[in-house]
């Protein structure tokens, strides 16, 4: 009895890990495609119905914005080709039930190599058809390091 138990025990820690490793994966291809302005291989990763909204603090307040998907993907695809941009991702913390999944990913952001802003991105996930899509994203920046 106890060796059932210990093996039904790491079957699902393979399996949960297995699953994590697959949205980590989904959140990295993201932003692949976010740092080369690649919006096909963004949406490759998103739900059609995907959410997008940012908590930006500054010393005006704060603000809570809503942006449109279309809006999202053609900002990027407009990016200056001399722009070099990137949000280091400094940990990932996943959780999941079932078909439903969070990433919590604190980041830095950099335009040309310069700190601009930092705060957390909150990812929801849907796993639709076998394939982890992003459904929610929103954000908090902050000037502050």
């Amino acid at each position: 009895m106890k060796n059932l138990l210990l093996l039904i025990a790491v079957c699902f820690t393979i399996t949960v890990n297995a699953q994590k490793a697959e949205i980590e994966n989904t959140v990295k291809t993201f932003f692949a495609g976010f740092h080369a302005k690649d919006t096909m291989k963004i949406k490759s990763v998103c739900s059609e119905k995907i959410i997008l909204q940012s908590i930006m603090e500054g010393q005006k307040g704060t603000r809570f914005e809503d942006e449109k998907p279309a809006e999202f993907y053609k900002s990027i695809s407009t990016f200056p080709a001399d722009l070099k941009f990137e949000e280091k991702i400094l940990s990932y913390n996943i959780q999941i039930d079932g078909k439903m999944a969070q990433a919590w990913t604190p980041y830095e952001f950099y335009i040309n190599g310069k700190f601009s802003h930092s705060g957390v991105n909150a990812f929801t996930l849907y796993k639709e058809n076998e394939v982890w899509k992003i459904i929610y994203l929103i954000d908090t920046r902050r000037k502050k390091q």
